[in-house]
C-alpha cells in the first residue's frame, strides 16, 4: 500500500469524523471532493481505494467507517513494517558454504563435499555471524551475497557452547544489520526469519511470532542451550545462522534449529529456536577481540550422573559429575580433587539435569573461588577451587 492510498484512507477517517460531529455529510463530501480535485490524476490503485471509501461511507455510520479505516490502517502498518524490515536487513543476509575435508575409507578417498547455512553481516569491517555447527570441521569457507556474488571468508573463531561462529568476508560490505535487545522480546511479537533453506532458496522470508522466551534445549553433549527464543516462523535446513528480525529491522536472534519430532516420535510443527541477540553480541565481541570466548576452566573430564546411572553402578550420589580425568597442574588438581570424586554442588547449586556441570561452571568467571561439595567414596567433603581461564572444562 503506497502513500497515495494511505491518503484516501485518511480521507475516510476525516469524513467519518465530520459525520460524527454533527451528521454533516455535506462537510465530509466537500472535503472528499476537494481532495479528489487535487489528486484527479492518481493511479488505478487510487481509484480502487476511492471506490472502496465511497462504498463504506454510504451505508455505514460514522463509527463503522472509523472502525473499518482503523483496522485497515493497522493492517497496512504491520505489512509495511514487515516489508521495511526485510528491505533493511535483506542485503546483509548471506549464504555460508563450508567445504568439508575428504574422508579416507577402506574403499579409497571420499570427497567431504560442502555444507551450507546462512549468516548475517554485523559490521562495516565485514564480520559475519553464523552457527558453529554450520562451519564446524570445515577446511574452507565462502559466502554468497544476496545478489549472488561469491566472496572468500575466513573463520575468526567459534564457540560450540553457544553455537556461534564469527567469519570475516573479503571485499566491500553491501549492508550491515544491527543487533536489537532480545531481553525486551515478548511472546506474540511478530518476527521475521531470513535465510537460505536447503542452500538454494536464497533470502527466503518467513514470518511468525515469538512463541516463548527463555527455553532450554538439551544438546546431547552434556549441557543445555539456555535462554533460547522459540518461534513459529518457518526454519528449515540451511536457515541455520540466519537472522530472526523484529519489525524495527533489528536482528533479535540467530536461528539455530527446529524440532521435527517430540516425545514418543510425535510429529511437531512450528518449533523453531534462535540464539538471543544479547548472547550473540556478548559472544561475538569476545571472538572478534580474542579469537575465542574466554571461559572459566577447572581442568577435568567428567561423566554426568543421574539416578539411573547411579543405581546401575552403585554410586554414592544420584546427581553430579564423576571425575574421570584431571589435568596435571590444573585448578582442579591444585584444589585437591581426585579421579573418582563426584562433584555434587558448586556454590550451593546442585548439579542435575536442570543444572548441568558446564552450564553452572560458565556462570562463574576466571579467577573466581568456587565452593565444591564432593563425594569421595562414601564421604562428603568440602573443597574450594580457584577457576582458571581457558576454553574447556
Amino acid at each position: 500500500m503506497n502513500r497515495k492510498t494511505l491518503l484516501y484512507l485518511l480521507f475516510v477517517v476525516l469524513i467519518a469524523a465530520s459525520a460524527g460531529l454533527g451528521g454533516a455529510a455535506i462537510g465530509g463530501v466537500t472535503v472528499y471532493r476537494s481532495m479528489e480535485a487535487e489528486f484527479a490524476s492518481l493511479s488505478q490503485e487510487l481509484a480502487t481505494a476511492k471506490a472502496t471509501a465511497e462504498a463504506a461511507i454510504q451505508p455505514s455510520s460514522a463509527a463503522q467507517v472509523l472502525q473499518a479505516a482503523t483496522t485497515e490502517l493497522q493492517t497496512i502498518s504491520v505489512d509495511t513494517a514487515i516489508t521495511s524490515a526485510v528491505e533493511s536487513v535483506g542485503q546483509a543476509v548471506v549464504t555460508v558454504v563450508a567445504t568439508q575435508p575428504d574422508q579416507r575409507t577402506m574403499w579409497g578417498v571420499v570427497s567431504g563435499g560442502t555444507a551450507s547455512g546462512s549468516g548475517v553481516i554485523i559490521s562495516e569491517d565485514g564480520y559475519v555471524i553464523t552457527n558453529n555447527h554450520v562451519v564446524e570441521g570445515s577446511i574452507q569457507v565462502s559466502i554468497t551475497l544476496a545478489n549472488g556474488e561469491e566472496r572468500a571468508a575466513q573463520i575468526i573463531g567459534t564457540d560450540p557452547f553457544s553455537d556461534i561462529a564469527v567469519l570475516k568476508m573479503e571485499g566491500e560490505v553491501p549492508a550491515v544489520a544491527s543487533l536489537g535487545n532480545s531481553d525486551s522480546l515478548k511472546p506474540g511479537e511478530t518476527v521475521i526469519a531470513i535465510g537460505s533453506p536447503l542452500g538454494d532458496f536464497v533470502n527466503t522470508v518467513t514470518v511468525g511470532v515469538i512463541s516463548a522466551t527463555g527455553r532450554s534445549l538439551d544438546t546431547g553433549e552434556g549441557y543445555l542451550m539456555e535462554g533460547m527464543l522459540q518461534t513459529d516462523a518457518a526454519i528449515n535446513q540451511g536457515n541455520s545462522g540466519g537472522p530472526l528480525v523484529n519489525l524495527a529491522g533489528q536482528v533479535v536472534g540467530i536461528n539455530t534449529l527446529i524440532l521435527r519430532s517430540g516425545t514418543g516420535g510425535n510429529n511437531v510443527e512450528g518449533l523453531g529456536f534462535s540464539i538471543p541477540s544479547n548472547t550473540v553480541a556478548a559472544v561475538s565481541q569476545q571472538i572478534i577481540q580474542n579469537g575465542s570466548v574466554i571461559r572459566p576452566y577447572m581442568g577435568i573430564q567428567v561423566q554426568a550422573i543421574d539416578p539411573t546411572l547411579a543405581a546401575r553402578y552403585n554410586l554414592p550420589a544420584e546427581w553430579g559429575v564423576y571425575i574421570t580425568q584431571i589435568e596435571s597442574g590444573s585448578p582442579a588438581e591444585q584444589a585437591g580433587l581426585q579421579e573418582g570424586d563426584i562433584i555434587t554442588h558448586m556454590n550451593g547449586i546442585e548439579l542435575n539435569d536442570e543444572h548441568p556441570y558446564e552450564n553452572v561452571l560458565y556462570t562463574f568467571s576466571p579467577g573466581q573461588t568456587v565452593d565444591l561439595k564432593v563425594v569421595r567414596r562414601y564421604d562428603t567433603i568440602d573443597l574450594q577451587v580457584v577457576l582458571g581461564q581457558g576454553n574447556g572444562s
